[in-house]
């Protein structure tokens, strides 16, 4: 019978990835080799732990591995790797791992990575593909059905993005106040992607990904303590934490979605709505508000209602009126047709989402699908909102909202 590691392990892995992989890097230099290394530790646990045991410092147990494996690298690379080889040579590898085992503080690079993945040699879609492997522990096949491409694609655009950071030799150290201004929306962009991926996954069996979510707000607190004081960090990590707010209440004992109107209140987490709220307000008085900032306003809006009804959707649309002149994301736009369909009728909506189908960032999405067969459903025109949610459903990745259209659509076949 075959062993393997159950979730807490697994979630550990996932956990202590990144920081392995700071790690390495800051020990040893080369990125793609670092990578490469960790990711061999990190099959070497699946492997062993379930056998062995997980180790007292699973950390200095990857870090180690990784090494060894890494050392082995340069050792067969020869006179390229003159430096790395001198270090070998000068410092007894079983010295460097004993000090790794008897309890060298593990310092959490994980915010130097983010940084260094954001790198300016990385055009942005590069630096996020990266980030998600690295930082967030995504295969490429997932941040490849994230952006919508084909994994070969993905594949070569992160073995791109090692490259140009090898090239560009970059040193793993903590960027100044100017190049850490200068990459930080990018940083921002990424820390907003990883959640989302975290909160409706893009594909695969469950709604959620817990552990990226975490992670997320988990790296945005960490940003928020480097750069005291901006705005937008403090808006990014109060939308995360009002959105993460409603988990509990997004999934039933199945894990099925549960749409927005049909969730228990009661099951928010009002600690987390309360951090958020904070934030916000502290946001708002530094001056005019980013697009993170905005979004948490009306996520903080939508939490604050005791249901649907209650929810202040004028406010709501005036706050994405805001967004869009601010942003050109294509989802603020639908949001923004969902919020004018409560403020003005679903007829308004409807027109604005018609408005839509030549935005190539929303062609074959489902989402463009599903609202629109939602505000189909209002307007009383059960047949068209019932093809519209089977041609949503089609279309949809994620097992749960694939599940959910369908059966919408059933239900709009039986009323109609």
């Amino acid at each position: 019978m075959t062993e393997s590691l159950d979730g807490p392990a697994l979630a550990l892995l996932r956990d202590l990835a990144p920081r392995a992989l700071g790690a390495v890097h800051r020990r040893w230099g080369d990125f793609a080799a670092a990578e490469d290394s960790v990711q061999e530790a990190l099959v070497a646990a699946v492997d062993q732990w379930p056998k062995e045991g997980i180790p007292d410092s699973p950390m200095g147990w990857l870090i180690r591995v990784a090494s060894r494996r890494l050392a082995d690298h340069f050792r067969s690379e020869g006179a390229r790797r003159r430096r790395e080889e001198l270090v070998v040579s000068m410092v007894p590898p079983d010295e460097q791992w004993a000090a790794i085992d008897a309890g060298a503080p593990e310092a959490d690079d994980t915010l130097d990575l983010l940084f260094l993945c954001c790198h300016p040699a990385l055009t942005p879609a590069s630096a996020i593909a990266l980030t998600l492997r690295a930082v967030g522990g995504l295969t490429t096949a997932e941040i490849a059905k994230a952006f919508l491409v084909p994994e070969a694609t993905m594949a070569q655009r992160i073995s791109r993005a090692k490259q140009a950071i090898k090239e560009a030799g970059s040193a793993f150290d903590p960027p100044s106040p100017e190049e850490a201004a200068r990459r930080l929306a990018s940083v921002q962009h990424v820390l907003y992607l990883i959640f989302n991926e975290g909160y409706t996954a893009s594909s695969g069996e469950a709604l959620v990904r817990v552990d990226l979510s975490a992670e997320a707000i988990r790296i945005a607190r960490m940003l928020r303590q480097a750069v005291p004081g901006d705005a937008e960090t403090e808006g990014l990590l109060a939308l995360l934490l009002l959105t993460d707010a409603r988990r509990a209440a997004r999934t039933g004992a199945g894990g099925e979605l549960i749409p927005l109107d049909k969730q228990d209140r009661a099951l928010w987490d009002r600690a987390r709505i309360a951090e958020g709220t904070a934030l916000i307000t502290t946001a708002f008085s530094r001056g005019p508000a980013g697009a993170y900032a905005i979004q948490a306003a009306i996520a903080a809006l939508h939490d604050e209602a005791e249901d649907m009804d209650a929810t202040d959707w004028p406010q709501i649309l005036e706050l994405y009126g805001w967004l869009l002149r601010t942003s050109d994301n294509p989802m603020a736009k639908l949001n923004h047709a969902v919020a004018t369909a409560m403020v003005h009728g679903p007829s308004a909506g409807l027109a604005l989402i018609d408005g839509m189908a030549g935005d190539t960032r929303l062609a074959g999405q489902h989402r463009l699908q599903a609202a629109r067969a939602h505000l189909l459903e209002r307007a009383g025109d059960k047949q068209a909102a019932c093809d519209a949610y089977r041609m949503a459903a089609e279309r949809a990745t994620c097992v749960p909202e694939r599940d959910y259209l369908l059966l919408q659509a059933a239900r709009m076949r039986e009323d109609g």
